[in-house]
């Protein structure tokens, strides 16, 4: 598949979520990789069902950037599953972690994600958030894919196909699939699951506060950093966050 040159950026949001109302992830997918070519990026846990999103980008925007975040404190199953899809479908990943060390963190600040919300943000900011801007920043990205769902969250369930998060565009393309959808487009296409989605890890994080679930329980449950149920990484950034980024060049 050719590149693309990305085309015109102004775009009226408004306008755009209503011409992309009850349009297939393909669809969207294909509408991102029309309007950002190069400048496109998708973010990827590796989580429960990622190897949705991965093969879409793949199939239909290979040129996309492909980010993971490496907290440090991530399943060994994680790091292995990531490794089995890297492979399988020849992807390029792209990997930050935080500038300082999981080891480091703790000798310094003990396990921050045990103190309290304080705690738990401080953890978040230099895991998660800070190394996701630098690589958006470092790689060039002008809009972000990602594989949020409407049903994951209250957060979520308010947001369209295309926002503005930071500066850059955020497209979700699987926002209205529900869990069936994503099983099955894993059976279409003979994708695996994440290995500890048999043991009742729905949805997988980082392994100190990633719990299992049962079917009867929101997946989300299972993530125990933080009350939100959101990771960080899909939320705003703060007025302060963000003089703090733009002082350092990110």
């Amino acid at each position: 598949m050719a590149a693309l040159e990305p085309i015109r950026n102004d775009l009226d949001l408004a306008i755009e979520n209503e011409e992309l109302a009850g349009r297939t992830p393909e669809e969207i997918v294909l509408w991102a990789r029309r309007h950002f070519g190069e400048k496109l990026a998708l973010s990827t846990s590796f989580g429960a069902t990622s190897a949705v999103m991965l093969h879409l980008v793949k199939t239909l925007a290979p040129e996309t950037k492909i980010i993971c975040i490496d907290t440090g404190y991530l399943f060994p199953e994680t790091y292995r599953f990531a490794q089995e899809l890297t492979e399988r479908l020849e992807l390029k990943v792209h990997w930050f972690s935080a500038e300082m060390s999981a080891a480091r963190q703790e000798a310094l600040y003990g396990r921050l994600w045990e103190q309290g919300p304080e705690g738990v943000e401080r953890y978040l900011h230099i895991n998660k958030v800070e190394p996701m801007e630098r690589a958006l920043s470092e790689l060039g990205v002008s809009a972000w894919m990602a594989g949020l769902r409407s049903e994951q969250t209250e957060h979520r369930r308010g947001l369209d196909n295309i926002i503005v998060q930071n500066g850059r565009f955020k497209i979700h393309p699987i926002l209205r699939l529900s869990e069936d959808d994503l099983a099955a487009y894993l059976e279409r296409y003979d994708l695996p699951y994440h290995p500890l989605f048999a043991e009742g890890y729905r949805s997988i994080g980082d392994h100190h506060s990633t719990l299992p679930t049962t079917p009867d329980m929101d997946p989300r449950e299972g993530r125990l950093l933080g009350q939100s149920r959101e990771c960080g990484l899909h939320l705003p950034l703060s007025e302060e966050q963000n003089k703090s980024y733009k002082s350092s060049s990110l």
